[in-house]
Formats: structure tokens, sequence, C-alpha cells
């Protein structure tokens, strides 16, 4: 793709490196056919190559994002499927994260959204905020019909729904520690607990630290760990967000110097992405960017590290057929899309992938919420596809997926990591129940 930017524009790193990844851009469309907003609406405008020619024009031109462009900018679920189906390498993402800090710096949206976006950000990192939150989402749940008929309140009324019943107080697994393997240590790793999922499902936590434990894996829940910045980056908010990164790079740097980390286990892949990105979110502050790469480099999804170790027969094979949804941010993002699926096989599972498995479900951190329209329709779509596979369970290693999907089938729907625990010597599943 042809651009025309000024020597004055290129001066800024950010539209530097957007015009470097606009060139790469050859319109070829194949990104139009896996974009699951583009599949669902049918607008060129809300798909890969209709942003790119939006976002070109906009930073171009040096112009303040308007409703237009941010209309179609926030439809885009960030699932990068588009990178995963381009044949010229964009990288999509990075054009996409750019696009929206313009956004959020250029454009004043409607009081009611601002209000909206501004709770979620200062509301969902937090665990301790978003667990009163819950507390009163139960109580605010009869209302949520109401807020539907008023459009900028659609996200108050989602977020009322996906409220879940069940809320975690925090537990021993999910609080700062260190936790000894049960037989000889081999390697020492940090577990991320991460925000959302200590509080929608504390035994994600307890199950990846058994289960490493029995392999012989000292697990260190760090210090200060906060939020990664996942959610605010994806808002568009720059700045809480490289301060997340910093924050969280810190926190790392100081357990590599206390003790060495063979890894940075995630059991969250949407959190994963974002952290494997550290190294690209501050490379251009002297003073963190050797020490985020460092970070990004150790940081592996708790399948891509469990992958490399050398995993006993399962002592509890189960006959059952799991359903595999590949999260996006898993199989597009971190292009981890077979050790999952060959650690259940191996596990005695029967696996199953669903049709059109590259679609997003809806999810999509905080999408759900601001977009639940369409994130419903993804996941209808998600769910009839999953189903047509008669499953008896279905596994995910992302706790937005889960939640999401399982708003929308009866079927078990259940972490990855728990599937394996079980079948290595753990518990079984409570959802399995």
């Amino acid at each position: 793709m042809q651009t025309s930017f000024s020597l004055a524009q290129l001066a800024d790193p950010g539209v530097a490196e957007a015009e470097s990844i606009l060139r790469n851009c050859v319109h070829c469309g194949f990104c139009t056919a896996t974009c699951p907003t583009y599949v669902t609406l049918g607008n060129e405008l809300d798909s890969p190559r209709g942003r790119i020619y939006l976002i070109k024009d906009m930073l171009e031109n040096d112009r303040p994002a308007d409703e237009h462009i941010t209309t179609h900018i926030d439809r885009c679920l960030s699932c990068l499927s588009c990178m995963t189906t381009c044949p010229s390498g964009v990288h999509y993402m990075h054009l996409v994260d750019h696009a929206r800090v313009h956004i959020e710096k250029t454009h004043k949206r409607p009081v009611l959204t601002r209000f909206m976006r501004a709770m979620l950000a200062a509301i969902l990192p937090y665990p301790g905020r978003m667990r009163a939150a819950l507390r009163l989402a139960k109580l605010g749940r009869p209302f949520a019909p109401v807020f539907d008929m008023v459009p900028p309140l659609k996200p108050l009324a989602a977020m009322l729904r996906l409220a879940p019943a069940k809320i975690e107080a925090p537990q021993v697994h999910t609080s700062p520690g260190v936790f000894a393997p049960s037989s000889e240590k081999i390697a020492r790793v940090a577990l991320l607990t991460g925000c959302a999922q200590p509080v929608l499902d504390a035994e994600i936590n307890r199950t990846t630290i058994e289960l490493l434990g029995r392999l012989g894996i000292e697990t260190v829940l760090p210090q200060g760990e906060a939020c990664c910045g996942s959610l605010v980056h994806h808002m568009g908010r720059e700045e809480q967000a490289l301060d997340a990164a910093r924050h969280m790079v810190d926190v790392w740097s100081q357990e590599i110097e206390r003790g060495g980390l063979d890894a940075i286990v995630i059991t969250t892949s949407g959190c994963g992405t974002t952290i494997k990105d550290y190294g690209y979110m501050l490379r251009n502050d002297p003073q963190w960017a050797e020490r985020a790469a460092k970070v990004s480099a150790l940081a592996l999804d708790v399948t891509e590290y469990l992958a490399t170790l050398d995993l006993p027969q399962p002592q509890n094979p189960q006959n059952l057929t799991v359903a595999y949804h590949a999260a996006c941010s898993l199989q597009h993002g971190q292009k981890v899309r077979n050790a999952p699926k060959d650690l259940l096989r191996a596990a005695g599972f029967t696996v199953k992938e669903a049709p059109e498995s590259h679609l997003c479900c809806g999810s999509a951190g905080t999408y759900n919420i601001l977009q639940s329209q369409i994130a419903d329709q993804l996941r209808d779509r998600k769910v009839a596809n999953i189903e047509s596979t008669a499953p008896d369970v279905i596994a995910a290693g992302n706790i937005g997926c889960l939640t999401q999907i399982g708003g929308g089938t009866e079927i078990p729907v259940v972490h990855t990591i728990k599937l394996l625990n079980w079948a290595h010597g753990g518990d079984q599943p409570s959802e399995l129940g």
C-alpha cells in the first residue's frame, strides 16, 4: 500500500511503525473471509482491510478521530484472525492498537459511553473492586432490561447479565507465595494470577499449581503482582497500559534476580498475548526496553510450557469427548495451536475441534460488554458449531471465553488445565460434578 506521510509525521515512532505496517498491505482481501465482524455484518469497513483504509486516511491527514471511524474500530475484536490469514504479514495488531490510542486522545465520546468505559477500566483490573461490583450486580440484574432500552447503557445491561452467581474470595492459591513441588524440583516458574480469573474461577490457579508441583515445578506467585495491562491496552488507554506493563516487568525482574525463573506461566491467553508483547510496547523506553524484552521471552501459555516437559502417562484417563475451543489470543495472537489438543489427547481424551474454529466467540476482553449485540451473535454461532460435535465437555484456555461460551450452552465448559490436572492425578473438575 502506498503511503504519503510527511517527514515530520514519521518522526513520531508510533506513526513510523504504523506507516511500515500499512506499506505491507496489498489490498488482497483474504482477511475479510476470516474476520468475525465482516462475516457477521457484511460491511467492508468492519473488515481488517476496511479498517486499514480508515486508519491510513486518519493518520496521513493527521486528523482527529470522528464518530464514523471510532464506530468501526470499536467493532474490531482484536481477535487477530486476519493476521493468521494475511499472506503479506501485515501486523494488524500493532496498527489497530495505535489507532485506538489515537482515538482515545483525539475523540470525545458521548458522556455515558465515556462513563462506562472509565468504569470498566477502574474496576475490572482490580480484583477487590471487581468482587464488590459483582456483589452489586446481583442486586442490579433485574434492571438489565431497563438499561437495554437506553443505547449508551446497553454495556451496563450486558455486564449485569454476565455477572456470575458465584464470586471467589481470595485463596492461598491466588495470593502471593511460593509453592514447593511434591517431587524432586526440576524448575522454578512464576504464575500469573490475573485480575478477573481469580474472582471468577480460583480453581484454575489451584489446579495449575498442583499439576506443576507433581511434575517437580516450584511455582511462585510474586508479591506485588497486579493487572498485566491487557484490558486497558485494548481500550486505547496507553499510559495506563504502559504503567501496568512497567509494574509487572519490575515485579518479575525482581523475582528473576531473587531466585531465577525458567518461565512465566500464563493461564489466561488474553493476558499472555499482551505480556509477550511487552518488549514491543516498551521498545522506545531505554529504562525498560531490555527488561521488558526479557520478560516477554520468558512468557509461555501453560499448555505451551507443559509441552516442553516430559509428562508421565495419565493416572486417570477419561473416556470423554472434549470439544477444544481455540481462544483467538492463543491460536492467532500467540500462534499456540497444537499444544493444548496434543496434551488433551495424550491425557486420554477424545478431542474434537468445532467448525469455524478460527472465528471468535465474542468475548474479547470487554467486547461482550461494550459491543454486546455483535458478541451475542458470535457466541450463538460459536456454541452452535461446538454443539454440532456432540462433546461431553468444552475446553478452553481463556477465562473470557469460558464465561462467554458458558453463557450459551448447558454443556460443561472447563479450563484445559483442569482436565489435564484431573488426568494426571488431580481431582475431577467441579464443573463435571
